[in-house]
């Protein structure tokens, strides 16, 4: 099996991003991007889903986080696209039901090579640290179209907006972990068009 790693380098006027990704690695992750929640969410995915993960990001966070963390989604789903290389052999679906304290996250994905993201997150405050809530959409937007796949979040339960997001995180992650896994019983791709791009 050819190694599932990628290492890119994305520049604009607006960020400077450097991302690795071992999609078969044991959970280290080194993350800087100047906005310590979005750190800790980031060190939650790799951890969780078991990917090794570095992230370097300078943004433009005198103007405000957006830019910071719309561009490393799309990196971060450019990554996932690459890594994931012809898909022979992967599982293709994953999902996982996560608890965090008083709240439930599901979160399903299909690796189809058709963006389509649809989120039911219900969160009460403009901003959890330095991450402005309503950026947790355009992350996982961002990642989708990137990565070319479904993604679909249900809040099931919870109040608290740390523990949402979190939870939203580290249950995209253990779905991702899933769904690139490789299954020796599927010799081609898993589908009947026989490809899993567009």
């Amino acid at each position: 099996m050819a190694d599932r790693k990628i290492s890119l380098v994305r520049k604009t006027a607006e960020t400077d991003i450097r991302l690795d990704l071992n999609l078969d690695g044991s959970g280290k992750a080194t993350i800087n991007t100047g906005i310590g929640f979005f750190d800790h969410m980031l060190h939650s995915f790799a951890r969780h889903g078991m990917f090794d993960l570095k992230v370097t990001v300078k943004g433009d966070l005198v103007v405000d986080c957006h830019h910071t963390i719309e561009d490393t989604g799309i990196v971060l789903g450019q990554a996932i696209r690459k890594a994931c290389g012809d898909k022979k052999g992967m599982k293709r679906f994953g999902s996982f039901l996560l608890p965090m304290d008083e709240t439930l996250v599901l979160c399903a994905i299909d690796i189809s090579g058709r963006p389509y993201l649809s989120e039911d997150i219900k969160l009460t405050t403009d901003r959890v640290g330095y991450f402005d809530t309503e950026m947790l959409h355009e992350f996982f937007y961002a990642v989708s179209y990137s990565a070319g796949m479904n993604i679909h979040f249900k809040h099931m339960d919870g109040t608290n907006n740390h523990h949402i997001i979190e939870a939203v995180f580290k249950a995209f992650a253990k779905a991702l972990d899933e769904a690139t896994s490789l299954d020796s019983r599927i010799d081609s791709v898993l589908s009947t068009k026989g490809t899993l791009e567009a």
